[in-house]
């Protein structure tokens, strides 16, 4: 299996002349057109643009400055790329292209890398599972399983060595989750750690642009570009950390499978071993559910206030729409809401500086036109397998998914959740690292 080199690693050879920006990008390009038939992460491909760039990139005078050099990234398409149209995952929005960059574009262009294409994600960005009307996103390591959501091409892009690392979002785990399905590292920062500006107010301020990679290494150098931290590039094993072990479900609404809490008892178990101090100690959930659900309703209500051709939302999409607009005209959100969660939080991290938690309660659904089904079953089937995720967009603190082995029963990855209170991004990225050198794992699945 012809393993594809980390981000680290191009950015290294280019920047040593090893490579040419314009070989990276070409052998990117063939990378997608064998593989991402099967797999529907990309919406748009932008392979003469993205080969023209390479080639204006090498002649940049600052190439052997930029740590990013010559590095293929893909953006998930609800951020702007100047020439190219966001969709957003939606056939509601307008055609014109963008004339500006997203900040986070703009970011990571100036770092050197490469705008190789748009990956795909469900309409709005609204669900957990990836499908449009055009095609299904599907778990590289098993196709017959979703690749998740809402960032789910750019988890199956990376997952399966399309692509070395690839930007996504993340507002109820929409980074967390994929890369969870996809056997890769996600990303959420904290709030105002990264620039946001995800539609029309980024669902209150829960949604994070972050970052996929197949490595910890790969997820903090992306991270800190998209950041402006240098620092956070450089994740060197933690000092002695108290971490707490929290494998109870959120919400009687979803069980969590034996082995998906297993995965969080083994990275804890790791991390132990490290010489951490680890103690069980459920996480103080109580409120969190419906503060999240109120605002994802009326997020999705402001963003579809911008939409071009509203009437064209899917069939689910337009009960989301409906139900926040009524949450809306009822003044139902309320700071108090979060504000209890936050000293609940507060209090519990007194005692604790990381928590362990399972990624997923279960596999991914099917993949499947989940756009076809109904609204009901979507909630349902996003709840069931994916409730630990949206808390930490809740208070806006940070949190990643890290790969911890396989599922026996479907062969898709398992993965546990690490999370902090505010700035501790470089505290997981370093723990999460260590678990990488002690438990490491294969970066990209099988050719599919």
């Amino acid at each position: 299996m012809n393993i594809p080199a980390t981000a680290s690693e191009i950015a290294a050879a280019v920047r040593d002349g090893i490579l040419r920006p314009e070989a990276v990008v070409a052998d990117t390009l063939d990378r997608i057109q064998a593989g991402d038939l099967a797999l529907g992460a990309f919406a748009v491909v932008r392979a003469e643009r993205a080969l023209a760039e390479a080639q204006a990139l090498a002649d940049r005078p600052d190439l052997d400055e930029l740590p990013l050099a010559g590095v293929p990234i893909a953006i998930k398409n609800n951020i702007d790329v100047s020439g190219e149209v966001t969709r957003g995952g939606s056939r509601a929005g307008g055609d014109d292209p963008a004339t500006t960059d997203h900040p986070v574009v703009a970011r990571l262009r100036a770092a050197g890398a490469v705008i190789v294409g748009l990956t795909e994600l469900p309409e709005l960005g609204l669900w957990g599972v990836t499908d449009t009307g055009d095609r299904i996103t599907r778990c590289p390591w098993n196709v017959r399983y979703s690749a998740g959501g809402s960032s789910g091409g750019s988890g199956a892009a990376v997952g399966a060595g399309l692509v070395p690392v690839a930007h996504g979002n993340d507002g109820l785990g929409s980074v967390r989750i994929p890369a969870a399905c996809c056997g890769v590292v996600g990303v959420k920062p904290g709030r105002d750690v990264v620039p946001s500006e995800v539609g029309a107010d980024s669902w209150g301020g829960m949604v994070e642009n972050g970052v996929l990679a197949t490595t910890v290494a790969d997820a903090a150098l992306v991270l800190s570009v998209l950041a402006g931290r240098p620092a956070l590039a450089d994740p060197e094993p933690p000092p002695p950390l108290r971490i707490a072990l929290a494998v109870g479900s959120p919400t009687p609404l979803a069980r969590v499978d034996r082995e998906w809490a297993d995965a969080a008892r083994t990275a804890a178990a790791t991390a132990a071993a490290a010489g951490h101090t680890v103690a069980d100690a459920p996480l103080p959930y109580a409120g969190g559910t419906d503060a999240v659900i109120l605002r994802w309703l009326a997020g999705a209500a402001r963003d579809a206030g911008e939409l071009s051709h509203p009437d064209r939302l899917q069939r689910r999409s337009r009960v989301h729409v409906a139900l926040g607009r009524a949450v809306l005209r009822a003044g139902l959100i309320r700071p108090r809401q979060v504000d209890v969660v936050e000293t609940r939080l507060l209090d519990y991290f007194e005692h604790h500086d990381v928590v362990v938690t399972p990624a997923l309660a279960g596999p991914a659904p099917l993949a499947r036109d989940w756009h076809r089904r109904g609204w009901v079953a979507n909630m349902a089937a996003g709840i069931r397998f994916a409730p630990f995720t949206a808390l930490w967009n809740l208070v806006g603190w940070p949190a990643l998914s890290i790969p911890m082995g396989f599922h026996p029963r479907t062969g898709t990855p398992l993965a546990a959740q690490l999370a902090g209170p505010p700035g501790s991004e470089s505290t997981l990225l370093r723990l999460a690292a260590q678990l990488e050198a002690a438990r490491p794992w294969q970066r990209v699945a099988p050719t599919t």
